[in-house]
């Protein structure tokens, strides 16, 4: 068989019928099928500012670390990977990271957990990370070659997860998973919903107040659907939480972040912590320190576009004279902001905010300014 006769395949969400039933229009993304808006997006954005989304992000991957035998410590062993200090987080603390390599690129951001003690002799209890979706198969193949061979990983490949953003979430979800709002941000724990198994964590990447929920797939539908019951609920597509993220000033992997950006690049130091700068134990650790003393070549800013045309991803940074001089990696109009706004990697002559830059798509120029970033406050529950 040629490479041409290689056919891809398209996997199901746990969701895809429920989708459907309901009105969305479904497109490929990350290897499935899945919805990109279902009354439109810009309704969808400013409906989950103003109360609450339901998002279905089963195509990311759950991952749970244990020990294979007695005393194994699992910490030790991610912290191989990882760059944040994953042996100081508590039971039910969360921490964003990134998985890194060998040359301080980045192969993937992700949200890692450590999950609570149920048998102090089992030694570390383990961890739950959830990585992106469109690297989660490379992600696993990398992380069982890094690790050692005493760390088991489970995918999680029979459980959805379920996104619920927005200001109104935590009422709508307390009513059906009592408990849940004695969660903070960036806190997980174990909870029950009519006898179904649920993992909830306060987080999620629209920059509201939210929860993730990990729910084994064949309970996913009821549970969408209960929870698309509460007046304050709707079902929210894949187009608005991109324009929701993008206003939060958080990345997306395979866009704004990739193998040959680093931390330090992406503007993401503040997942270096302390002890590990110090030891300069992580991959790609002279290089990132490096940077983090002396400055990367490019570095992400967020722009503030002039006018009302949005700019993609893909568009130039220009110099006066009109040469490249860095990349617009994400873009498009913020609904929030009612302006159009993107993420840039710009020199860090550029990079104040307030410097006027010059951005080329399609042979028009447009004007732009460099701002911080998120474009409209975080409203998480601290």
């Amino acid at each position: 068989m040629s490479d041409d006769d290689v056919i891809d395949i398209i996997e199901t969400l746990p969701l895809d019928g429920w989708h459907r039933a309901r009105g969305a229009r479904m497109v490929e993304f990350a290897g499935y099928h899945m919805p990109i808006q279902y009354d439109g997006i810009m309704a969808e954005h400013l409906w989950t500012r103003a109360s609450a989304g339901l998002f279905d992000v089963s195509h990311m991957g759950q991952l749970l670390f244990s020990a294979a035998e007695p005393g194994v410590d699992v910490a030790a062993a991610l912290e191989r990977v990882l760059p944040g200090d994953v042996a100081a987080l508590t039971p039910g603390r969360m921490r964003y990271s990134l998985l890194l390599a060998e040359t301080g690129g980045i192969l993937d951001d992700l949200m890692v957990t450590r999950l609570p003690v149920t048998n102090p002799l089992d030694g570390d209890a383990g961890f739950y990370m959830v990585v992106n979706g469109a690297t989660k198969y490379d992600d696993i193949g990398h992380l069982l070659e890094a690790l050692p061979e005493d760390v088991t990983i489970n995918h999680m490949a029979d459980h959805a997860l379920l996104a619920l953003q927005g200001p109104s979430a935590v009422v709508a979800l307390g009513r059906l998973v009592p408990g849940v709002a004695a969660l903070t941000f960036m806190t997980a724990g174990a909870f029950d919903w009519q006898g179904v198994p649920l993992w909830i964590s306060r987080s999620g990447y629209t920059g509201e107040d939210g929860f993730e929920i990990s729910v084994p797939a064949d309970a996913a539908a009821a549970l969408a659907e209960a929870l698309c019951a509460e007046p304050e609920v709707k079902p929210i597509g894949l187009g608005a939480r991109d324009s929701l993220r993008l206003e939060a000033g958080l990345p997306l992997y395979g866009h704004d972040l990739d193998p040959d950006t680093t931390p330090i690049g992406a503007d993401l130091g503040f997942a270096l912590s302390k002890r590990r700068r110090d030891a300069g134990d992580f991959p790609g650790a002279a290089r990132i320190l490096a940077e983090r003393e002396h400055g990367p070549a490019l570095k992400r800013v967020g722009v503030l576009v002039d006018g009302k045309q949005p700019v993609r991803e893909g568009a130039a940074v220009v110099d006066a004279g009109g040469a490249v001089i860095g990349r617009v990696t994400s873009g498009g109009f913020a609904p929030t902001v009612g302006a159009p706004i993107a993420m840039a990697y710009v020199p860090l002559a550029l990079t104040a905010p307030g410097t006027r830059i010059t951005l080329a798509q399609r042979g028009k120029a447009h004007s732009g300014t460099v701002t911080a970033m998120p474009f409209t406050p975080h409203r998480y529950v601290r």
